[in-house]
């Protein structure tokens, strides 16, 4: 019978009834009643005897309320019972210790049984509950990681955040639309685990494969959102191909022949609010491209904002569209393209967020290249950039601009040699046509001067050579000046006269091709001539039997001897109208045509206006 009494009183009684309704049955059973009650109620003896003396002394109504014992009775804490124990755990702590040193709240990266384990090695015994008391004790608390620090931020991080801020509100008092528009996560198509639980009846989980591996016959999907900001609607666009610039814009195309159109039928203007990177990043040039085309086939006018580098988090599509597609995924396979499509297409918030979901199965190819002249096009005729961080800040005309009027071309440089003169020079000094010798020397040349500046460099050539032509001297003109300079001892000075071009140009690679030529048999004869002057050629060619012209020196502009002693120095200038102008003794500065330049020159003083007001002058 005790047995079946205890096990229902158990169930009813806190610490401080049970004991003393103990008591009263081991009372009631006279002598040994302590030891059949406590084997009974499967409880120590001096529980029982507790209640047994509580009751003979007439205490049993002296506790408060809420109180099973009284005050200094039962076991001591094991911080006090052990002196030095909370030392050791702040010191086993602090080795484990995160977070910021001054701040109020930090946490132990070790477990409470480990903590305990290393306890004991130090001589203390303390549980995990224990443990756990006294880190909460000492400010301590179960921390996860939080995702807030931004890394480097851009100077004018928070002066984009307050333009994009204020070119929404401008575009939503006009009643014009805004959208975020941002590519999300590719998702895995099959049986693949996804986070997050559901209700489904006990023992009965969802069956998916345990590794994550792509399934190249399923493929990726690559959603593409469109949240319009003032309308709180969603818009997503799943493609199936790569998610490229193309892709993106045909996702705002999409959206804009669905819904945007209707939504805001007046509208002129068009506002996309989007990432630094990715598809639609500030650099991507495939993205402009198609934006250009968009708002030409739109007749919108397209204005982009982009958030600075590295504050994507920030973009509204991320915490007011994708955060909730993303809880009607939890827990749920996606084994088809369809089945991502219409859980986006579920997804609703109290807030009243709605969401539409198409299928884009087009092919997107990589590597699209859009060229510089195409971007130049762009830039002359349908981009406009905006005052403040035009890189971040642009627009994109519905209809192009006229293209600008073509300005003046580079300068083409010095004409090439002439072809009869190498032909000449080559045969004044006995070797193969300029071809001829190019064939047989150009390979051996080229090959020499990239052993030469591997050697130099102490590695490969991680790039292509770029087309230098020395100034716009063939290799041809290079290998005769060479040949000439071998046979006839012609200067550089000299051959850079012929050709055209400054000695110090002519003379590296001439110097370069000279090894080469030797390995032709192209030498130095024993007594070759040494032709220093034009004099000198003319002689060497009426000699030969050869003629040859000799181009004339180009006309250099000569500029005025700057004199030192301003007291004697003296100028002749020239106005626009040929006027000549003496000066004496007054030292002035005197702007030149080309506004860059000034001559210090001796002023007389009865300069004419035209000179004073820094007009041009005949130099």
């Amino acid at each position: 019978m005790l047995p079946a009494k205890f096990a229902v009183m158990r169930k009813v009684a806190d610490e401080r009834t049970w004991r003393v309704y103990l008591g009263t049955e081991a009372l009631a059973l006279g002598r040994g009643g302590i030891t059949v009650v406590a084997a009974a109620a499967g409880v120590s003896e001096t529980t029982v005897a507790a209640g047994v003396a509580e009751i003979e002394s007439g205490r049993v109504g002296d506790l408060p309320p809420g109180r099973s014992r009284r005050a200094g009775g039962g076991r001591k804490k094991a911080g006090d019972a052990q002196p030095g124990l909370r030392e050791a755990l702040r010191g086993v702590a602090e080795a484990a210790t995160r977070g910021d040193p001054v701040a109020e709240i930090t946490w132990c990266s070790l477990s409470l049984r480990e903590v305990g384990r290393q306890l004991a090695g130090r001589g203390f015994r303390c549980g995990k509950d224990a443990v756990a008391r006294m880190l909460r004790e000492d400010g301590y608390s179960l921390q996860g990681m939080a995702k807030v620090l931004e890394g480097r931020q851009h100077p004018d991080r928070d002066a984009q955040f307050r333009h994009i801020n204020a070119v929404i509100a401008e575009f939503a008092a006009a009643g014009e639309p805004a959208i975020s528009v941002d590519a999300k996560k590719k998702e895995l198509i099959g049986p693949f685990g996804r986070p997050g639980r559901s209700w489904r009846p006990a023992g009965d989980p969802v069956a998916v494969r345990d590794h994550d591996f792509p399934d190249e016959e399923l493929g990726k999907i690559a959603p593409y959102g469109i949240y319009d900001i003032a309308a709180n609607r969603g818009f997503v666009a799943v493609g199936t191909s790569r998610d490229t610039g193309a892709f993106a814009v045909n996702a705002i195309r999409l959206w804009w022949q669905r819904e945007g159109s209707s939504r805001y039928p007046g509208a002129r203007r068009l506002l996309l609010i989007c990432d630094a990177g990715g598809s639609n990043g500030w650099r991507c040039r495939l993205w402009k491209h198609e934006l250009a085309l968009l708002a030409g086939q739109a007749r919108l006018r397209i204005t982009v904002l982009h958030f600075p580098p590295g504050t994507s988090k920030w973009n509204k599509i991320e915490h007011r569209l994708f955060c909730h597609i993303t809880r009607t995924w939890r827990a749920r396979p996606l084994m088809t393209a369809e089945d991502a499509v219409a859980g986006i297409a579920a997804t609703v918030t109290v807030q009243g967020l709605k969401c539409t979901a198409v299928l884009d199965d087009a092919d997107y190819p990589g590597g699209i290249k859009i060229s510089d002249q195409q971007m130049k096009d762009l830039e002359d005729r349908i981009i406009e950039r905006g005052s403040f961080h035009g890189e971040w800040n642009y627009a994109f005309a519905p209809v192009p601009r006229p293209a600008p009027a073509p300005g003046p071309g580079r300068d083409p440089g010095p004409a090439g040699p002439d072809p009869a003169l190498l032909q000449a020079l080559a045969t004044l000094a006995g070797i193969p046509a300029p071809g001829d010798l190019h064939a047989a020397a150009a390979l051996a040349w080229h090959a020499d001067r990239e052993h030469r500046l591997t050697l130099s460099r102490g590695r490969q050539r991680r790039r292509a050579p770029r087309k230098t032509a020395y100034l716009k001297l063939s290799d041809e003109a290079v290998l005769v000046a060479a040949a000439c300079r071998i046979r006839l001892g012609m200067t550089w000075a000299l051959l850079g006269r012929l050709l055209g071009t400054d000695p110090s140009t002519i003379c590296v690679p001439g110097n370069a091709a000279i090894p080469v030529l030797a390995g032709h048999g192209i030498t130095a004869p024993p007594a070759g001539p040494r032709i220093r002057t034009t004099a000198d050629l003319r002689e060497h060619a009426a000699a030969a039997g050869i003629v040859i012209t000799i181009p004339a020196p180009p006309q250099t502009p000569t500029r005025p001897k700057l004199i030192k002693d301003k007291s004697k120095a003296r100028v002749s200038l020239h106005d626009d109208a040929g006027h000549g102008v003496s000066g004496g003794s007054q030292h002035t500065s005197i702007r030149c045509p080309s506004g860059s330049r000034h001559l210090n020159a001796a002023y007389a003083g009865s300069c004419p206006p035209a000179l004073t007001r820094h007009r041009p002058i005949a130099w």
